[in-house]
């Protein structure tokens, strides 16, 4: 039986949807709690950062934030997925973006302190999802 499915290209999975649901919620609390969201989904090198923003603090800082999320806790917790090969993806990521100086639209980076943090998505009760933000996700 042949299982070969035909996707059109650029057709995004039903994961990648729920994956793209996570980021827009993670910059919407953001932008609600005073953040300004100044691009996602930026690729860097071969790295893709999910949002760069500015924290306005105090101290104000220009932020990466990595989204992750789970459908259950089945494997563990979206947290845990933060392993040393994405956290070392994250620094060169972040390294080309600063070594570019400038976002994909051309506008210059904001000379800011930078830092990582991670930003956790998971079903909550009802159909009401509950996002968890770890600042300087990195340890540097």
């Amino acid at each position: 039986m042949d299982r070969t499915v035909d996707v059109p290209a650029g057709a995004r999975t039903s994961r990648q949807m729920l994956g793209d649901a996570a980021e827009r919620l993670v910059a919407d609390r953001l932008t609600a709690r005073g953040w300004r969201v100044l691009a996602r989904n930026v690729h860097a090198g071969r790295s893709e950062l999910d949002i760069i923003a500015v924290d306005p603090g105090p101290p104000e800082r220009l932020v990466v934030v990595e989204v992750r999320w789970r459908r259950s806790r089945d494997f563990g917790l979206p947290e845990e997925t933060l392993d040393h090969a994405k956290r070392a993806t994250l620094r060169r990521g972040v390294a080309r973006l600063l070594e570019a100086g400038r976002l994909p639209d051309g506008s210059e980076l904001p000379h800011l302190p930078i830092a990582v943090d991670l930003a956790v998505v998971e079903p909550g009760a009802g159909s009401r999802p509950v996002a968890r933000l770890y600042r300087d996700a990195l340890g540097d």
